[in-house]
């Protein structure tokens, strides 16, 4: 069906809808409008070029990449999807020479851009067939500025309540498919009990994202965690012969080039599952922006005349800007107070069980890290008080959250961080003692992460659960403060005592860590046998640690309750191939009011990995009678042994790392 489609007629309805409708022609944040579109500069490019006899063939429209949803509040949803004439991401953003506006359509002489915009309704309904029962409505345009994303705020909602959703061409029936989401409870729900399935690094020419289908499928979590690195910026394979190389085939700079990038990821079967069925809550890692980022540059690009010259003339700050505009665009996020550091962290609040707080331990105002050239200088820094992974401004909100949500009767504290933050010695990975720490993450700052125990075990704030990711392998530990002596600000811990921690029965730990392995990001090398060896060593070596795995590719499924918090743990037998089968590796309990893992740990077995206290190894899985889910036809088997010959990731002549 052809309608007519007047540009005069879209600026007349502004009554009922305008581009404002749609977020993406917004700035990420609400302080710095200027990070936004110029809207009247769109809206009178295409009063200039109006036809008023153009028609839109809606069948010459796609929603190309589904649809998605996120950061639940209690009234409302962020719903999300891209319609398109083209699956190619836009190019228009590219300016010839000379001084140009960020984001300009200016240079249209060189680049086109689209001369009109695309009109979109969405529904939002009770009804799973969107039949009936709708509660939100509302209509948004999208044109190649945006690379014809829509992203729209459904209100009116009820909270902790499942809604269904759906994008159509206005005066069509051209439809996206139906999403489902959930809005979250308000502060002070007595809610029984909440699921959260979270995720890390998810590498797309690595493997398939087998974690995300299998969680979407097995259909028992409320809400999505992701803690970053959902895509990488560098290249691996070759276009045209395998089968997942990397779009662009190139280590990533321009704003196409990340929203081309993020496309290619979403077009994933159980990634584009994933999305629709599940409200997502994301924070980025370095990956999004570049390897080992912090606040003033990375591993590749730091502001120095060379790496200038060598990444193409592209500076540190214009490449994070495109990467947050593209990441606004394509993620189902919120605007939130960014200051001029981009900021992304945040916090909700899940009724009276738990508040989740989301940190940017990673681009907000991070003191360097490691570069890879510079370890040595870096170790020998790592203790020195003035460093921070988030910032002064970001600390104190995070020490003032912890407080506040204590002091509003939250049963637990849920911290999404990017990071392991435990102290983990893996000179057993070296065979020296010489750098026995990993200084991209928290021990690289060992102030900061001083500074977080202070505020935990001096104001007695209990029940706190780290999340973690970025390492590749699962880590389970106790949060202990160890040799807080060495810190150099000790003197301040008069006010308290640090308790004496018990191995054996968890006592004077502050809470609890789960750090969750990659979606497809290489692990430990080596067959299942030889990275439980590994494994050994590591849980050897570090007195807080209690369970470590590094084979399986996977997920950590969290449940909380006002009396206990459990995490199961699932590995996929292979990301080499897409499949269903899902294991599950090990699981966990943490009593309220306990601080620490509940003893035996894991129930005193685990089926992959290395346990402490036990001191057992894991079996191995689909061999040795360990049985998976299929999470497609709902039966439980073993394993077929050819998902777990031939390695469990896609390798290429080069590595990504983390």
């Amino acid at each position: 069906m052809l309608y007519t489609f007047s540009v005069l007629a879209v600026l007349a309805a502004a009554a009922t809808a305008s581009y404002d409708d749609n977020i993406n022609f917004k700035s990420p944040s609400f302080e710095h409008p200027s990070m936004g579109l110029d809207m009247p500069k769109i809206m009178r490019r295409h009063l200039q070029k109006r036809d008023y006899n153009v028609t839109i063939d809606p069948s010459t429209l796609n929603f190309t990449h589904g649809v998605a949803s996120g950061d639940p509040y209690p009234n409302s949803i962020i719903l999300w999807t891209r319609i398109s004439p083209q699956l190619e991401n836009d190019r228009s953003n590219v300016t010839v020479a000379g001084t140009v506006p960020l984001y300009s359509h200016e240079t249209e002489r060189y680049v086109r851009a689209s001369t009109s915009p695309i009109c979109v309704d969405y529904q939002v309904s009770t009804s799973k067939n969107i039949t009936g029962g709708v509660v939100s409505k509302g209509r948004a345009y999208t044109t190649s500025d945006i690379d014809y994303t829509v992203k729209v705020e459904a209100k009116g909602l009820a909270p902790f309540t499942t809604y269904y959703y759906r994008f159509n061409v206005c005066g069509s029936s051209k439809a996206s498919p139906i999403g489902r989401t959930k809005t979250s409870p308000t502060a002070d729900d007595d809610t029984n009990e909440l699921g959260l399935a979270v995720f890390s690094c998810s590498n797309y020419p690595s493997g398939y994202f087998n974690a995300y289908g299998n969680a979407a499928r097995r259909d028992e979590v409320d809400y999505f965690v992701h803690l970053g690195d959902y895509i990488y910026e560098t290249s691996s394979g070759v276009l045209g012969r395998d089968a997942r190389a990397t779009n662009p085939p190139r280590t990533i700079f321009t704003l196409y080039d990340y929203r081309a990038r993020i496309a290619q990821y979403r077009t994933d079967l159980d990634l584009s599952l994933a999305h629709q069925n599940f409200a997502w809550i994301t924070t980025w890692d370095d990956h999004e922006v570049s390897n080992n980022g912090y606040r003033d540059g990375s591993s590749a690009v730091n502001n120095t005349e060379s790496s200038f010259l060598r990444n193409g003339g592209v500076s540190v700050d214009q490449r994070k800007m495109n990467a947050v505009r593209a990441y606004f665009e394509w993620m189902p996020i919120r605007q939130v107070n960014l200051d001029d550091n981009l900021r992304i962290w945040r916090n909700f609040q899940m009724g009276k069980l738990f508040d989740l707080i989301v940190l940017d331990t990673r681009n907000y105002d991070r003191s360097i890290t490691d570069l890879n050239w510079n370890t040595d200088y870096v170790t020998s820094i790592r203790n020195d008080a003035g460093r921070s992974l988030m910032g002064s401004n970001q600390e104190n909100w995070f020490y003032r959250t912890l407080s506040e949500s204590q002091e509003r009767g939250a049963a637990w504290r849920v911290i999404g961080n990017q990071i392991v933050f435990s102290r983990v010695n893996i000179s057993s990975w070296f065979g020296s003692e010489d750098e026995p720490y990993n200084v991209d993450q928290w021990d690289g700052y060992t102030s900061n992460r001083n500074r977080t125990y202070q505020h935990l075990y001096g104001n007695e704030i209990d029940n706190t659960i780290m999340l973690a990711g970025d390492s590749h392998a699962n880590w389970v530990s106790d949060l202990l403060w160890v040799d807080p002596e060495s810190a150099p600000y000790a003197s301040l811990n008069n006010g308290f005592d640090i308790p004496s921690y018990n191995q054996a029965t968890g006592e004077g730990a502050i809470g609890v860590e789960f750090a969750v392995t990659a979606v497809s990001s290489s692990g430990f090398s080596g067959n299942i046998a030889a990275t439980n060896a590994q494994a050994q060593k590591l849980v050897r070596d570090n007195s807080e640690l209690m369970w470590n795995e590094g084979y399986f590719r996977g997920y950590l499924a969290l449940y909380l309750n006002a009396k206990e918090a459990r995490a199961e743990y699932y590995g996929a037998p292979t990301v080499r191939t897409r499949n269903s089968y899902d294991i599950p590796l090990a699981n966990f309990t943490v009593q309220a009011g306990a601080n620490h893992l509940q003893r035996p740990i894991a129930g005193g077995s685990v089926n992959s990995g290395y346990l402490k206290n036990a001191d057992q190894a894991g079996k191995v899985a689909g061999v040795n009678g360990t049985l998976a889910l299929d999470t497609v036809t709902g039966a439980w088997g073993p394993v077929p042994n050819a998902l777990l010959a031939g390695g469990n990731y896609i390798t290429y002549a080069r590595t990504n790392s983390t």
